[in-house]
Order: structure tokens, then C-alpha cells, then sequence
């Protein structure tokens, strides 16, 4: 997506009612004409407000149709068609001006998450718990590779997980109920619990947490 962004970016593209140069704009979901989707996902849009389309386009749609409206002239990435697309409002399109570092953001994050993703296939061997955190603790990946990731917990055997998956927030029950399970399995094979008052990591056959001095149900 990124990619597609910056080589639009590259391309320079100048009104022909006012000659200022046209902003890249996400395109809206449903083609105003037909109905039908624009082939595109951006489009370059003059947001000049002075631009002779947009300042005379009021009186000819009022006169014309008997409503409220205007044009701003409109060109398609990568192509020679353009059109004058009505819009209702000044504020038309100037909320769907493209940020170039919010998607950079966006792909930094999209890259970080492929590379944790395709990491869990030999992070056991290696002895890595980040990606499979990385991964099970982020709401963005799908649900499938973060069941992928929690049935890695047992096999790392690391009490490190617990941690921070305990101060996270499962939104999906059945996620975190395998969560649970496989924290339950790793406690077990390191002979640990958790305090069920002060959360604190004790040994199994505890009656008393070192660390509250609570008595412990036997």
C-alpha cells in the first residue's frame, strides 16, 4: 500500500480550471454516478476553494437542479481521465487528504507484525518468546495467528510470558482461555503457582506466600 502511495505521491497533476496543483485523497466507497467503486483507492482531488469550478459551480447546480452543490475537478492515479465531480459541502474531501506518515506508520507496524508472524515457525528451536508475544498480544493480527502463537507457550516453557500476558486484556474468550491453559501448563513444569492475592509466583507446595505472608488454601 505504501509503495502505491509513494509512487502516486511522485506524480504531479495540475487543475485545469485554476491550475493549483491537485491533492492525493482516499477515494470515497461508492462511485456518486453509478454506484459502482472508482478502480482506485485514491484520486487527486483540487481542494483550492478560489479554484473558477468550485466558486461558480454553485450558482450552475443551483439553477440546473434546484439544490445545493458545487464541482471540484477530480483526476485518476496513474491516468488521463478526469472529471468534475459534484460535491454538497465546502468541507467536501478535505477530511480524506492522504497522510503519507500516518501510512508510513501504519506499514512500519504492518512489518513489524509479518516479520514476528513468520518468526513463530522457529522461535521454539531458537528460544525466542518476543515474536510470540509480539504477535498474541496484538488486537491487529488475526485471531488465527494468535491461537498460532499461544499454543507455542507450552513448547517455550518460559515463565517470562506470564508476565505480560497477565497485564493484558484479552477481547476474545476463547483466546484467553488458551492463554490461560497454556500459562497454567508452563507454572506446572517449572512446579510454581500464582498467589491467588498478590499475584507473585511461589512455589507449588507453598501454604504461605513469601511474598503477602497470606495463608494459602492447602
Amino acid at each position: 500500500m505504501l509503495s502505491t502511495v509513494l509512487q502516486y505521491i511522485e506524480e504531479k497533476h495540475a487543475c485545469p480550471h485554476c491550475e493549483q496543483t491537485l491533492t492525493l485523497c482516499h477515494a470515497p466507497p461508492v462511485h456518486v454516478g453509478d454506484g459502482l467503486g472508482w478502480g482506485s483507492e485514491y484520486l487527486f482531488i483540487c481542494l483550492n476553494d478560489e479554484c473558477s469550478l468550485f466558486v461558480n459551480g454553485w450558482d450552475h447546480i443551483s439553477n440546473q437542479y434546484g439544490h445545493v452543490g458545487s464541482y471540484r475537478h477530480m483526476q485518476m492515479p496513474n491516468s488521463k481521465e478526469n472529471y468534475n465531480m459534484m460535491v454538497v459541502g465546502k468541507e467536501a474531501f478535505t477530511g480524506s487528504v492522504v497522510d503519507l506518515e500516518a501510512l508510513k506508520r501504519r506499514n512500519v507496524d504492518y512489518q513489524r507484525r509479518q516479520e514476528a508472524i513468520e518468526a513463530l515457525d522457529h522461535c521454539v528451536e531458537r528460544g525466542q518468546l518476543e515474536p510470540v508475544l509480539a504477535v498474541l498480544l496484538d488486537e491487529g493480527v488475526r485471531i488465527e495467528d494468535r491461537k498460532k502463537a499461544a499454543h507455542l507457550l507450552v513448547p517455550l516453557n518460559d515463565i517470562a510470558c506470564i508476565e505480560p500476558i497477565r497485564n493484558y486484556n484479552f477481547r476474545d474468550g476463547h483466546l484467553e482461555q488458551e492463554v490461560n491453559l497454556a500459562i497454567k501448563a508452563v507454572l506446572a513444569a517449572h512446579f510454581l503457582k500464582e498467589c491467588p492475592y498478590c499475584a507473585e509466583l511461589i512455589k507449588a507446595r507453598a501454604n504461605v506466600c513469601k511474598h503477602c505472608q497470606r495463608q494459602l488454601n492447602a
